[in-house]
């Protein structure tokens, strides 16, 4: 339990009569990239509000930080960040005025040495006094990142972090998060995206209608794959095909 930042059995929620999760459990290693995999509606943004303490579940515990989340929702918060799938930059403000309001929101001593080195980190420092509306995508979702790294948060959930990305943002967003979890960082991500939980992930969980149907390193899900379906040529199956056979063996097709 130690070893782990995050902890999740059972997690069951509901809208309405609709079960969105139902009964999901998995654990995540302190200071790995733990990539939550699935298509739109799986459940992936519900599992992360509750993990960051937005949603309550309804039956089922998550522990964060060593934290439970529905008791001790404070501690849980003191330790985490979340990066939504749209930038939380406030457009009228500058680069650097967003870092430095997050920074005094936090308390911290020094709030515009802490926006300086974020904006040097993240190769901002020439646009730090331009207005975050003239941002493009790729910096926006770079400052976006760094005002989730103010204070230092042990855990952070990225919810999506690429979409609406183009390729070379894209890969940016990606050294950033390896950079992360280099530095003992734990990331949880949720994407859709099967070569961003490829490429990122030292776990992937495959989420597929509101259950974890599969779970495991990259070599583990691979050996999930049917043996049958390995050509002659030793091809290595990609995360794709392995995702689609899974989802297609619980389906029963």
């Amino acid at each position: 339990m130690q070893n782990n930042s995050i902890q999740v059995i059972g997690l069951q929620k509901s809208y309405k009569q609709h079960q969105v999760l139902k009964g999901v459990d998995f654990e995540v290693e302190k200071g790995s990239i733990f990539a939550l995999l699935g298509s739109n509606g799986a459940g992936k943004t519900t599992v992360v509000k509750i993990l960051t303490t937005l949603l309550k579940q309804d039956s089922g515990t998550a522990t964060v930080n060593g934290f439970d989340v529905a008791s001790k929702p404070e501690n849980v918060r003191q330790a985490i960040s979340l990066t939504g799938q749209f930038a939380a930059v406030d457009e009228i403000l500058t680069g650097r005025e967003n870092l430095i309001m997050i920074a005094k929101l936090r308390y911290l001593k020094n709030p515009r040495q802490v926006a300086d080195d974020l904006l040097k980190r993240f190769g901002l420092t020439d646009a730090a006094d331009r207005r975050a509306s003239t941002y493009s995508g790729g910096m926006r979702r770079r400052l976006d990142i760094a005002l989730s790294l103010v204070g230092k948060p042990q855990i952070i959930f990225l919810d999506e972090p690429t979409t609406g990305l183009d390729p070379e943002a894209r890969i940016e967003v990606w050294k950033i998060v390896k950079e992360l979890a280099d530095g003992g960082t734990t990331v949880l991500l949720t994407t859709q995206y099967l070569e961003e939980a490829e490429q990122l992930a030292d776990r992937i969980a495959i989420l597929h209608e509101g259950r974890i149907i599969a779970s495991g390193t990259l070599s583990e899900l691979k050996k999930l794959f049917p043996s049958a379906k390995v050509e002659y040529v030793e091809k290595q199956p990609t995360l794709e095909e392995i995702f689609l056979a899974i989802i297609g063996k619980k389906e029963g097709k």
